[in-house]
């Protein structure tokens, strides 16, 4: 048993979680700025296309977390927690911040998404042994009957580092125009800079810390693991542990994460069409006021067992998230106001010609305007509209009859007051499952595990649940939606899909015991 005072707990949970914090905030900044970094890093010409290629680049750096958590994992059990996760940060810090230097597709071509690629793929190593080291480092100075809610501080950092990464945008975007913002060297890069900064503080913390006391003891002792691989996954009872991790619990718990906080931003982003700003912030309010909910089950577990928890935080996330979306695809259709059989009802007379396009066609002269209105309405939303006004020119002589030659489509709409807040109770319900799913799997992982092999044991299933189930609900989602167009919502069949079989093998063949003599 661990006999720590309460100051030194807090320092070593403060200590462990910035770090953390700071890689999630690095990790997550690509996925926030995917938009933009599309068109930065690939060609003009096919929008979708450009947005499905960064998401795979997105979705790269979580498939090669399992990896990192392999290769980090061993080292950890080898050699210490402290400086195998200290190893990580700097690794991951210094890939983002390179990000944030490589040139743009227009300047050197197709070495810019391939270096975005090699970087985003060190990321991905990096973060799949930064988890593992916190989670572990916390467990092991953790007293008995709260390992839940001390390790909970560590899961807390994911989707804190995910509202950092979001403030850190906004803040950068508000200050600037979209042009500035999105040029080849513009404000988007900032973020990427700026966390070399934050990554400088927290090795200096990490640097001032100890040693887990019990991998300490360990070692004195000369019992810690000549290889962590080989008893871990050759190992038949622990290698069954690892399996029972990964499908009773990780993989689901890593599509609800991804599905109520990344796939919810890009769903109110893409296909609600809802501003910026309010996009932003409705995230940032559902997060702000869903975080302490992770301590809560962290608490809760170690009262009541982590198993059914998390698997509740499934199930409601299986039952709930189509109406969820639904809601928010229904009730953002704003532009209904002034749609009729899919035409504007009424001739904006604010409306800009953004760009003219002339081609020839058939002998002919073809303007193509690129028309933008924006219409303010009397409940308090409003609407842009952008469509192609398009003119014949037959021998020099103006058709003034123009046609209307694509369907308006409604972007950047603004929400009524009470639409806003409706969006920000949905979406904060979507990450308390998130936090019913991620408080309490820290010390549910940690307990399965003995403590010479628990670093690569735990790492290895956390990492595939959360890096190539959860990371690729993204990609997958914009994949089906493109693949189905008829269906907006047909990109959740895919999380909610993996959790049902989570949650079927979590009822079968999870304990819900917790291990008091895991840290002895």
């Amino acid at each position: 048993m661990n006999n720590i005072s309460s100051r030194g707990i807090r320092t070593v949970i403060a200590a462990s979680s910035v770090g953390t914090l700071i890689e999630w905030y690095d990790f997550y900044i690509f996925g926030m700025l995917a938009k933009t970094i599309s068109t930065q890093f690939f060609p003009e010409g096919n929008a979708t296309a450009a947005l499905l290629s960064t998401l795979a680049i997105f979705a790269a750096g979580f498939i090669v977390r399992p990896f990192g958590a392999l290769v980090f994992g061993r080292l950890g059990d080898l050699i210490g927690r402290k400086y195998t996760f200290l190893v990580t940060l700097v690794l991951m810090g210094g890939s983002t911040f390179l990000i944030g230097l490589v040139p743009g597709y227009k300047s050197i071509g197709m070495a810019a998404p391939l270096l975005v690629l090699l970087l985003r793929l060190l990321q991905g190593l990096a973060l799949g042994g930064e988890y593992g080291g916190a989670a572990t480092y916390v467990a092991e100075y953790a007293p008995k009957g709260k390992r839940g809610y001390y390790t909970a501080w560590i899961q807390t950092t994911a989707t804190l580092g995910l509202f950092v990464a979001l403030g850190v945008i906004m803040l950068v975007k508000m200050n600037m125009t979209d042009s500035s913002f999105n040029a080849e060297w513009g404000g988007w890069r900032y973020p990427f800079w700026i966390s070399i900064l934050l990554v400088g503080v927290s090795i200096f913390i990490r640097m001032r810390m100890s040693e887990s006391p019990l991998f300490s003891k360990l070692k004195a002792e000369g019992k810690t693991s000549k290889n962590p691989l080989k008893e871990s996954f050759r190992n038949k009872a622990n290698f069954k542990m690892v399996l029972l991790a990964l499908f009773g619990a990780a993989m689901g718990q890593g599509v609800i994460w991804y599905t109520g906080q990344f796939y919810a931003q890009s769903f109110l982003e893409t296909k609600c069409g809802i501003e910026f700003e309010q996009s932003r912030t409705i995230m940032l309010w559902g997060i702000a006021f869903a975080t302490p909910f992770f301590l809560f089950f962290g608490w809760l577990s170690d009262k009541v067992g982590r198993k059914w928890i998390m698997l509740i935080g499934m199930l409601l996330g299986i039952v709930t998230y189509r109406p969820i979306f639904n809601f928010f695809l229904t009730e953002s259709k704003v532009e209904n106001q002034l749609l009729k059989d899919g035409k504007l009802a009424l001739q904006p007379e604010n409306a800009q010609i953004k760009k003219t396009d002339t081609l020839e066609k058939n002998g002919n002269l073809v303007f193509i305007n690129h028309i933008e209105t924006k219409e303010q309405f009397a409940d308090g939303s409003a609407v842009t509209f952008q469509y192609r006004d398009t003119i014949v020119s037959n021998q020099g002589v103006l058709d003034l009859k123009t046609t209307v030659s694509s369907v308006p489509v409604a972007v950047n709409k603004h929400l009524t007051s009470a639409t806003y807040w409706k969006f920000v109770a949905l979406v904060f319900a979507l990450i308390l499952y998130v936090t019913m799913v991620y408080g309490p799997i820290a010390a549910f992982l940690v307990e399965l595990f003995p403590t010479k092999i628990r670093y690569t044991s735990m790492s290895l299933p956390y990492h595939i649940g959360n890096g190539v189930f959860g990371g690729l609900v993204p990609f997958i989602g914009l994949l089906l939606t493109t693949s189905f167009p008829a269906d907006a919502l047909v990109g959740l069949w895919y999380p909610i899909g993996v959790a049902s079989l989570c949650f079927v093998i979590g009822v079968v063949y999870l304990s819900n015991k917790i291990d008091e003599n895991v840290t002895d």
